[in-house]
C-alpha cells in the first residue's frame, strides 16, 4: 500500500504514521454511530481516518482527535487541514490521560492498542501503537466516564479476549454494552474482533454478527455496502 490511500471523499497520507490504514479502523469509522452528535472524539487517531470518515457522515459535528505519537498527530493534522472537513476537525498532541476539555461529547471512538504486556514490537513507535499495558484500558474508561454526554456513546473495536476484560472493567465507570457487533473474516473463520457500544445506560444487549469476506478474495454484500459511501472500490 502506499503512503496515500484515496477514499471517494478525501485522502489519508500515511507517512511517518506507525499504524497505517486497517481494516479494525475502517469498520470502526463506517459502524460507531449515534443519531445527531454535536461533538465527536476519536481517540488515538492515528492517520485521523476515523475522525475523517466521521466528519464525513456528520455534517453538523466538530471532531477532536487526540494522538500520542507527535509524527502521527502532525501527520493527521495535515489530512484534516486538506479535507472537506477542515473547519470541523482539530488534532490534539497528548497522551488521553491528560487530554483536558470543557466539552462534553455525544461519540466517543477508540482503536486502541490492544497487546497487554505482550512481547513489545522492537520499532518503538510502532509498538506505542499496537501495545499497552493494563492500566492503559482503566484509563482509557475514567476518560470516556469524564468526558461521555448524559445520552453519548462510546465505540470502540478490540480482539475478542481484550473486549471481554474492557466489557467487564467497563461496570466500574458505569458504563454498559448496549451492542457487541462479532466480527470474522468468513462463516468458516472464528471471530477475530468485537466492536463495542457502550452507554450509561444499561439495556439488554444486542448482539450482531459480522462477515467480511464471502469466499477468499469476494468481499460480503454487508461489507460492501457498509464502506461504500467511502471507499472507491465500491
Amino acid at each position: 500500500m502506499g503512503s496515500i490511500f484515496k477514499f471517494k471523499q478525501f485522502e489519508v497520507d500515511q507517512t511517518d504514521c506507525a499504524m497505517k490504514i486497517n481494516t479494525d479502523g475502517v469498520l470502526l469509522g463506517a459502524v460507531a454511530g449515534h443519531p445527531a452528535p454535536q461533538r465527536i472524539l476519536d481517540i488515538g487517531t492515528g492517520t485521523g481516518v476515523i475522525a475523517m470518515m466521521l466528519a464525513q457522515r456528520y455534517l453538523e459535528a466538530f471532531v477532536d482527535a487526540v494522538e500520542i505519537d507527535r509524527p502521527a498527530a502532525i501527520r493527521a493534522a495535515t489530512n484534516f487541514k486538506q479535507s472537506l472537513f477542515a473547519d470541523r476537525l482539530m488534532v490534539n498532541w497528548v497522551d488521553i490521560a491528560s487530554f483536558k476539555t470543557d466539552a462534553r461529547f455525544e461519540l466517543i471512538v477508540s482503536n486502541p492498542p490492544y497487546f497487554v504486556n505482550d512481547l513489545k514490537n522492537p520499532e518503538a513507535r510502532k509498538g506505542i501503537a499496537r501495545h499497552t499495558d493494563e492500566d492503559f484500558f482503566n484509563i482509557l474508561l475514567l476518560k470516556v466516564a469524564q468526558l461521555l454526554a448524559d445520552d453519548g456513546v462510546f465505540w470502540v473495536i478490540l480482539p475478542v479476549k481484550q473486549a471481554g476484560q474492557l466489557i467487564v472493567n467497563a461496570v466500574l465507570q458505569r458504563l454498559f454494552p448496549s451492542k457487541i457487533i462479532h466480527v470474522y473474516s468468513d462463516a468458516g473463520k472464528t471471530e477475530f474482533r468485537q466492536i463495542v457500544c457502550f452507554s450509561f445506560q444499561s439495556v439488554s444487549i444486542i448482539h450482531e454478527n459480522f462477515y467480511i469476506y464471502q469466499t477468499e478474495g469476494l468481499y460480503t454484500n454487508a461489507y460492501a455496502t457498509l464502506l461504500k459511501d467511502y471507499f472507491l472500490a465500491f
